[in-house]
């Protein structure tokens, strides 16, 4: 049996401990903090480290087309470098 002081750590959605999910929101505020820091300098980054980012596979950023919205900004597909693809953020207000 389980006691309820090690019951209410636990998110009943998802069964993982408080510390974890607060661990992962500290990680989801870390990136978006990223995100604003390239998008308010204007810097433009590749696929891969915008997959990273978003923490999902690179395909899935060149499969979204040239332009399209991720959270707070607007994602532009500006131009190839080689073999790289590179995007800009810019802010959604």
């Amino acid at each position: 049996m389980v006691d309820d002081n090690a019951a209410s750590l636990y998110d009943t959605s998802d069964n993982l401990p408080q510390d974890v999910r607060i661990a992962q929101l500290r990680a989801s505020i870390e990136s978006l903090e990223i995100a604003d820091r390239i998008a308010s300098h204007g810097y433009l980054i590749t696929s891969s480290e915008l997959a990273d980012l978003m923490d999902v596979n690179a395909s899935a950023v060149t499969s979204r087309g040239d332009n399209w919205v991720w959270r707070n900004w607007v994602v532009s597909r500006v131009r190839r470098e080689g073999n790289q693809i590179l995007w800009q953020l810019d802010r959604v207000d």
